[in-house]
């Protein structure tokens, strides 16, 4: 049984960052060097993903997308489980049915991941639905993209929270790309928060790349939800720094906002924090590194050992 993570210290966040750094920075790698395979990449949205993520309780519910290692991670998930899934393992979360792109982990809360743009937008309201008639502790945190926030059922998901009063945090990681296209050629405004108040929603937008900073917005966000049991959105305003999925280059991304982005990495501000706040030396920053990476070769190792399913599980876990 996985164990839902709370740390919400600085040190704490920061291993969760690293470990999601390392586990994509792996995944990368395998299928640069072939026969591995594809997957999508959050690297450099660990702060938002974890500073969201540990506000939550055990009884809060998770609903994310395709890009869901920070999530997963960040919320307790074996990362061995996890690249055993991607690879097709019986060990993986779903059997190796799933892959990246659908993984759940109902000990862990995490309902669904949809590879459907603003997919899980369109289920969260009937999870938090049959929270609130079921009389059930806790609220629905649902993840989604920029791009998905230019969808009609990001409209429909929020106007139907609001008319219902629904206790879900929607999180929209403005990560300024939306698959090969630039947020700019899609929206004009830069930030998506205002939105929420045309359905009568509370929301705010966050420096997605500063973990504490999102963490204390998350946590009002999710007070005011268990207050009031009305939705909030809430705005990561973040950068991924890879490409779209695995074999995407970048080619078409400016190298000068790119460069921009990295100066305001996650993972490298918040060793700056612990630096300045904490006293850490530059040796024990780079062993919490070290720990990352070993523990990910650990996982990989696991995946390669487990076996892949037996033809019998075929038939099992579907509908029909």
């Amino acid at each position: 049984m996985e164990t839902i993570l709370t740390e919400r210290s600085p040190l704490g966040m920061h291993e969760s960052m690293l470990l999601t750094r390392a586990y994509e920075e792996k995944l990368a790698a395998l299928f640069a060097a072939g026969n591995f395979p594809m997957t999508c990449s959050s690297q450099g949205q660990e702060a938002s993903a974890v500073g969201v993520v540990r506000a939550l309780g055990p009884d809060d519910q998770i609903l994310t997308n395709h890009r869901s290692a920070g999530h997963l991670i960040a919320r307790g998930a074996d990362p061995g489980r996890m690249i055993a899934e991607v690879m097709g393992k019986a060990t993986g979360y779903c059997g190796g049915k799933s892959g990246t792109l659908h993984i759940s982990v109902k000990e862990l809360g995490v309902m669904l991941t949809s590879t459907i743009v603003g997919g899980e937008l369109s289920l969260a309201t009937g999870v938090a639905l049959s929270k609130k008639m079921l009389k059930q502790p806790g609220i629905v945190a649902c993840f989604f993209g920029d791009g998905a926030a230019c969808e009609g059922i990001f409209h429909e998901s929020l106007n139907l929270a609001s008319v219902w009063n629904l206790p879900i945090l929607y999180v929209c990681e403005n990560n300024q790309w939306q698959a090969f296209v630039h947020r700019r050629e899609t929206m004009v405004a830069d930030h998506l928060s205002p939105r929420a108040a045309s359905y009568g929603i509370a929301s705010t937008t966050v420096d997605g790349n500063d973990a504490n900073a999102v963490l204390k917005s998350a946590l009002a966000a999710v007070e005011q939800i268990r207050q009031t049991g009305q939705p909030y959105l809430l705005e990561t305003y973040t950068y991924r720094q890879k490409g779209h999925i695995s074999f995407d280059d970048q080619a078409h991304v400016d190298p000068s906002e790119l460069a921009h982005w990295l100066t305001l990495d996650p993972i490298t501000r918040m060793e700056r924090h612990l630096r300045e706040i904490a006293g850490f030396t530059t040796g024990e920053l780079a062993a919490l590194r070290t720990k990352a990476q070993e523990r990910i070769d650990a996982a990989l190792e696991f995946a390669r050992q487990s076996p892949y399913p037996d033809p019998s599980a075929l038939t099992t876990d579907v509908y029909a």
